[in-house]
């Protein structure tokens, strides 16, 4: 805690501190006396004061039934006094003192006149002001997260009641009082976040319409008060979306907030960066709260608008600007609309300024220091979010688009194109481009801007693309050029004769020797591939000759790109042409693949050999001919030929995961593709994907397993019954070899194979249910998927709640899957006697995993698989629910509680409102997460049992 201490060293003292808050030694009620004992010594340290006060937060929201009902007003006696003692501070104990006494006010429904009784003990000394108010902003948000306390959801609500709906109006009385009561009060931040707290219960318009709203404008005088009173304003802007509802508020506020104007350019004049930001979130969420009322009536709102757009344009450190690009978007959204065209013809010239002003916003720093190779003087964090806005900019040049028209919006950028060469295009020598910066931004808001430009554009385009392909060869300027062609390639498609010398500047491009501008040719060429491809029909050969020339030059990324591109020309080849283009270009990459499986002795020998297998995957899968059923497919012919490659590979290279899975995610796409054509090919598949599992155990053979069992199942097209009867036994082999695995490997140790296992098993279970659930196997992988829930990862985790989820769907008349015998008595039955059987262990593994070990991400499931469960067998889950709460470890539940729980679970099953069933076990589980770690000498009864298999 100490701030001399490493950030390693602090976050295991954090464990640790959590852990030991959480012990058998803190579940005692000897530990109240000690946090008391601890916060009131003066000499102790702030660090150990403010571990005992978050502690006696903790002891009262999870430990609060130690405490007998008589003793509970002494225990308030006592919080008050602490907190007077802490009440100018220090904060965080103070705040976490605030919290203790607002969740005992919540947890004691006999102490009703809370808000009397704080002021009484708190009001004598003025220095508790800020400690009243402090406790008055926490109550409402504790009350709101009330689920972490143990009352019933009706006792809740009244409680909810008594403390916030009925000390509304007293409140405002407070706040009242305590701004007139000095000059220091009215520049108090915690009276603006108390207000704010409270803007949920008590009404806007009662704030607005009473002197408090003079006391939050006056206090963005100060900088003491400023943010939380931008934050407050904010908080009210939020609560009178409702437009029509708080008309009448709206039209209280809105002057007050257009009033603030002049502001904007004092603080841009004198660099005051915090005002001007919290000036800028004012306006903009003013207008995002407003916005309907912007679009009906934009003469009464004009002045909010261009007060926006003023912040936009004065922000000469682009931190502010991003907070208008929301209100922008939304604005948009109504002003294309018919029924708003008044709006938009109102606002057009806004929006006509804007895009000036973003484009603007788009041009990189001028360095102080002159050096054009490091434009943020080492501010890595600067350039990052630099690069992150210009983006943002670009969909805000979108919006501008879609209100005025693309033609006006690219005749800006165009317009700047041109200044710019009038002004320097004479003074360009080599790769020496003055003021480059105001050449660039009008290209990228160009390539910003194509995404809603139509293709059919001929006014602005027709003259901005010759221009692109005659910049200087600076490297952002040329890199800018590149990626707005192809941002255009749409367009290019439309108007060919725009093509040749596009393609030729991209083509040129690759021979820069630049890494950027190589990568941005490759992904350029991509693109004019796929949108220009019936133009390039005829030029498939020389493409070849190109492709072959500088593939080895490329990036891995860049070599899948420019690899996609020229497969997306192949792939509209005539049918009879398929093999011998496939033969043209893929040959050399079989080639240089078997070249680099020989060479490949090291790491990244082996990753560039694992790179070069998914430029095949990219063929197959952009290289799919349609041919007729029953006649040969071209594609796979050629890929039957070449098959032998890939099984040699993954067999030589079994050990090195990067490999296998780019090998079996080539497979995969290739029977994704192809579909029932590879059916010559699923024997040697088969027995490879099989052997290289048994062998390896690794789960990307099971990944390539279910696209075989997806595609060739029971009553898919084309496929004949032995086919899949073939499959199924094949899906039964890679089962048992796990199952065999699991049996000699704990699941710790397999939690990828595991994800991918109950996946399959998911997908098998949806296209054989009949078989998979009479098989002799089903049993067993029950088992499995018990014991695979000890594990504690997120995606292995969910994998298997979904599987146990789609198997419970099947002991139901509404099975999750379309097979004619998914609903049948006998599967029906089948996974009703197994969950009688094996139910009792399911439910200890999920409860269990819900309290101690699950990512909280699982627990929508985990408690889905309890529900399920309760809705086949309500009353014997109820039983294994009662047994499980039984074996908690001694001391982490008190008999009250468990008997509480049970009781009410017993009370909705009765009742039949089982969906309740599932809060309940949500809302425990929670709770008991919460106060309580899992044992360091394990789970005792509740401990996971070792998974055995004999098959």
């Amino acid at each position: 805690m100490q701030k001399s201490v490493d950030a390693p060293q602090k976050q295991e003292a954090h464990r640790f501190l959590e852990g030991f808050q959480k012990s058998d030694v803190f579940m005692q009620s000897d530990a109240w006396t000690a946090t008391f004992e601890l916060l009131r010594t003066p000499d102790a340290a702030l660090e150990a004061k403010l571990f005992a006060a978050t502690t006696l937060k903790g002891k009262i929201l999870y430990d609060f039934e130690q405490v007998p009902r008589e003793s509970l007003p002494a225990l308030r006696d006592s919080l008050l006094s602490l907190l007077s003692l802490y009440g100018s501070g220090p904060r965080p104990i103070r705040t976490q003192l605030c919290v203790s006494l607002a969740s005992l006010a919540i947890q004691m429904p006999e102490w009703k006149n809370v808000l009397q009784l704080v002021g009484a003990a708190l009001g004598s000394d003025p220095k508790n002001g800020t400690a009243i108010l402090e406790f008055l902003k926490v109550l409402p948000e504790e009350v709101t997260e009330g689920r972490k306390v143990t009352l019933t959801e009706e006792e809740l609500a009244d409680r909810t009641a008594e403390l916030l709906e009925q000390n509304s109006s007293q409140i405002l009385q407070l706040w009242a009082q305590y701004a007139q009561s000095s000059l220091d009060a009215i520049k108090n931040p915690m009276l603006f976040e108390c207000i704010s707290s409270w803007l949920r219960e008590i009404s806007v318009a009662d704030i607005a319409r009473s002197p408090l709203l003079d006391v939050i404008m006056n206090a963005l005088s100060h900088d003491a008060s400023f943010e939380t009173a931008v934050e407050c304003l904010c908080t009210m802007f939020r609560e009178t979306k409702d437009v029509d509802e708080s008309l009448p508020v709206i039209q209280i506020l809105y002057p007050r907030i257009v009033s603030l104007r002049p502001r904007i350019s004092q603080a841009a004049e004198s660099e005051d960066q915090e005002t001007y930001l919290g000036l800028t979130r004012v306006f903009s969420e003013a207008g995002e709260a407003w916005i309907i009322l912007i679009a009906r009536m934009p003469t009464q709102f004009d002045a909010l608008v261009d007060g926006i757009l003023e912040c936009a344009e004065k922000d000469r450190n682009r931190d502010a600007v991003p907070l208008t690009y929301s209100f922008w978007y939304e604005m948009k959204q109504y002003l294309v609309l018919e029924k708003y065209i008044e709006a938009r013809m109102r606002y057009a010239h806004n929006f006509s300024r804007l895009v000036d002003v973003m484009i603007n916003h788009l041009e990189f720093p001028v360095p102080e220091d002159g050096n054009e190779d490091d434009l943020f003087e080492g501010d890595r964090e600067q350039e990052d979010r630099f690069r992150e806005n210009r983006h943002l900019t670009g969909d805000v040049l979108k919006d501008c688009c879609q209100v005025l028209g693309a033609t006006e919006c690219l005749g800006k950028s165009y317009k700047r194109v041109q200044e710019w060469i009038s002004k320097h295009g004479g003074q360009v020598a080599d790769s020496k481009v003055p003021h480059w910066q105001s050449l660039e931004a009008p290209l990228f808001s160009m390539r910003a801007m194509g995404r809603v430009v139509d293709p059919e554009e001929n006014t602005i385009l027709p003259q901005l693309m010759p221009l692109l392909i005659q910049v200087p060869s600076h490297l952002r300027i040329r890199f800018t050029a590149i990626m707005t062609l192809g941002r255009y390639s749409e367009w290019t498609a439309r108007h060919p004769e725009f093509l040749e010398p596009q393609l030729n500047f991209i083509i040129s491009s690759f021979g820069s020797g630049a890494n950027d501008i190589m990568t941005a040719a490759a992904l350029a060429l991509k693109f004019f591939c796929h949108d220009c491809r019936e133009l390039l029909r005829d030029h498939v050969v020389q493409l070849q000759k190109f492709y072959d020339s500088v593939l080895d030059s490329l990036p891995p990324g860049s070599q899948k790109e420019i690899s996609e591109g020229v497969a997306n020309v192949v792939g509209i080849q005539p049918a009879d042409k398929i093999y011998d283009m496939l033969k043209l270009y893929c040959d050399p990459l079989v080639k240089r693949l078997m070249s680099m499986a020989n060479e490949a002795k090291d790491k990244p020998g082996k990753l560039a050999l694992a790179d070069h297998i998914q430029l095949l995957t990219t063929f197959i899968k952009n290289v799919s001919p349609t041919v007729a059923p029953g006649k040969p497919n071209p594609a796979v012919k050629y890929w039957q030929e070449v098959f032998p490659v890939l099984p040699t590979i993954v067999e030589n290279f079994l050990d090195f995961p990067p490999i296998c899975e780019r090998v079996c995610g080539c497979w995969r796409t290739m029977v994704l593709s192809f579909r029932d054509a590879t059916q010559p090919l699923l024997p040697a598949l088969a027995e490879i994907l099989a052997s290289c599992f048994a062998a390896s155990q690794q789960g990307c053979f099971l990944w390539a397993t279910d696209a075989i069992v997806r595609e060739f199942s029971e009553g898919a097209e084309h496929v004949d019954e032995a086919t899949s009867g073939a499959i199924y036994r094949f899906f039964e082999q890679q089962a048992l070899t796990m199952l065999r695995a699991l049996n000699d490997v704990p699941p710790a140790d397999l939690p990828d194979v595991i994800e991918d296992f109950f996946r399959l098993l998911t997908d098998a279970l949806f296209f054989y249910p009949e078989r998979f659930i009479s098989s002799e196997l089903f049993a067993p992988i029950f088992s499995a998927a018990v014991t695979a829930l000890t594990l504690e990862q997120r995606d292995p985790v969910t994998a298997t709640l979904h599987f146990l989820r789609d198997l419970l769907g099947y002991g139901t008349d509404n099975p999750p899957s379309w097979h004619p015998n998914a609903d049948s008595p006998a599967i029906r039955a089948a996974v009703q006697k197994l969950v009688l059987g094996q139910g009792e262990v399911l439910v200890q593994r999920v409860l269990a995993g819900m309290m101690f070990t699950f990512p909280r991400d699982c627990f929508p499931d985990a408690s889905g698989v309890l529900l399920d469960m309760f809705h086949l067998v309500p009353n014997e889950v109820n039983t294994f629910v009662g047994k499980t709460i039984q074996m908690l470890p001694g001391g982490t539940i008190s008999q009250t509680e468990a008997q509480r729980l049970l009781a009410s679970i017993n009370q909705r099953v009765n009742e039949g409102e089982i969906r309740k069933v599932r809060y309940l076990l949500q809302d425990f589980t929670n709770a008991y997460r919460r106060r309580n770690v899992a044992p360091r000498d394990g789970l005792g009864r509740l401990e996971a049992t070792r998974f055995r298999f004999s098959g």
